[in-house]
């Protein structure tokens, strides 16, 4: 398997029809860099399609995954972009809210 030690989560959809080169493109332009062993994760418009990047030291991986139904839970407005847990991006590449997870889930109001 593939080393993966950050996973990181771009905002702005990306077109789906992207390869290698644009997809890489993106990841420099909205993260500065493609670093080894970091994930980055691009959605479509309707976010049901997803693209991942993944540097691994000597190349780069690229891979997609689209649901036949529903949408992936994807944040349409704040930073250009966010760090993921593992736990987080598991949930996150079947469908599910990921946002609970983690931090988020902690309850600190009644």
């Amino acid at each position: 398997m593939i080393r993966v030690d950050a996973v990181w989560m771009a905002v702005e959809p990306l077109d789906m029809r992207a390869g290698t080169e644009a997809a890489l493109g993106r990841v420099v332009k909205v993260f500065g860099e493609a670093r080894p062993h970091h994930a980055y994760l691009f959605a479509n418009r309707r976010a049901n399609r997803m693209k991942v990047l993944v540097h691994d030291g000597i190349g780069v991986w690229l891979a997609a995954r689209r649901l036949n139904s529903g949408r992936f839970v994807w944040p349409r407005d704040g930073a250009g972009k966010l760090t993921l847990t593992r736990e987080q991006f598991d949930m996150l590449v079947l469908g599910l809210p990921w946002q609970r997870i983690g931090e988020a889930a902690i309850i600190t109001v009644l």
